[in-house]
């Protein structure tokens, strides 16, 4: 099967880097599945997963919004911040999902509701996947 270059890269610099038969991740227009040979997209992407499928072989990588640019010969995800599955510390992000679901419960106006939720969203995310390893 054919391979295409997958780069994602944070403003810390480069989180992944290798040749992958398909890419699968969530634009916020829905799903998308790149292959090799995939017409030129650009998206903007949501917190999710980015699904790395190299034969039987399966990378994850959490994302935290960012923009998605497939050119013929390479996928190039432009992310806030980026973490593979691997490196993620789930104690870490256990506590930020329980800190998180405190200030939204407990909202007396000192924090940001808006911000606690998206904190929220970008721990649990961190959490499904690392749990996927």
């Amino acid at each position: 099967m054919k391979t295409i270059k997958v780069n994602v890269v944070t403003p810390d610099g480069p989180v992944y880097e290798a040749e992958v038969e398909m890419v699968s991740t969530k634009a916020k227009s829905g799903e998308l599945g790149i292959m090799a040979g995939h017409v030129p997209t650009v998206a903007p992407l949501t917190i999710g997963a980015v699904r790395l499928k190299n034969g039987n072989n399966t990378d994850y990588v959490a994302v935290n919004g960012g923009f998605l640019e497939v050119r013929p010969d390479v996928v190039t995800i432009l992310a806030q911040s980026a973490e593979r599955a691997e490196t993620i510390d789930l104690a870490r992000a256990q506590a930020a999902k329980t800190r998180a679901e405190q200030r939204l419960q407990n909202n007396d106006g000192s924090y940001d509701s808006k911000r606690a939720s998206l904190a929220l969203k970008r721990a649990v995310n961190r959490i499904q996947i690392a749990e996927m390893r």
